[in-house]
């Protein structure tokens, strides 16, 4: 429990997390990419190549998964877009990809005092929580002019026990 405040005010500050890059076959030279499909028209193939562990350390670790879009803002509401992050199958090889739609941009509603130059930010829409494999690559595809971001989130060895009621 002593976590979470830590954890909700990093949310709060605005960690930020890192970006994904476009692939392009000289990027990312992973032995199995070749397995997802390249993005079709209007959209873009996103790739996260994660740093090696071993299976029992990668149960420790999860991928964060946020898709967005660079926007300007007020730099006093705070704004999100609305859509959806879904998993796929990839039918044939027992892998899993993503597909991200974005929907409009909405945001709070907090008056802006005059001359309060624009921000122009990551403006954050759908994330998901995915677990860590280190031997594949996640793919996710978005539809032109978004972004993919990512965090990878660790745990302590540390485990508390429960009590009874």
């Amino acid at each position: 429990m002593k976590y979470i405040p830590i954890i909700a005010m990093a949310l709060a500050i605005g960690v930020q997390a890192q970006p994904a890059k476009p692939v392009t076959p000289a990027q990312v030279n992973h032995k199995y990419l070749k397995a997802f499909p390249k993005a079709t028209e209007g959209k873009t193939r996103y790739v996260i190549v994660l740093p090696d562990k071993t299976r029992a350390e990668e149960g420790a670790f999860k991928v964060e998964l946020i898709v967005g879009r660079m926007m300007d803002t007020d730099g006093v509401n705070r704004m999100f877009i609305g859509g959806k992050l879904e998993a796929k199958p990839l039918k044939g090889w027992g892998f899993t990809y993503y597909e991200a739609q974005l929907g409009p941009a909405a945001s709070t509603l907090i008056g802006v005092p005059p001359g309060t130059p624009p921000v122009h930010k990551f403006v954050q829409g759908p994330s998901q929580l995915i677990r860590y494999n280190s031997r594949i690559p996640i793919v996710v595809y978005v539809s032109k002019g978004a972004e993919v971001r990512y965090r990878i989130w660790s745990a302590t060895p540390e485990t508390k026990k429960a009590a009874k009621n």
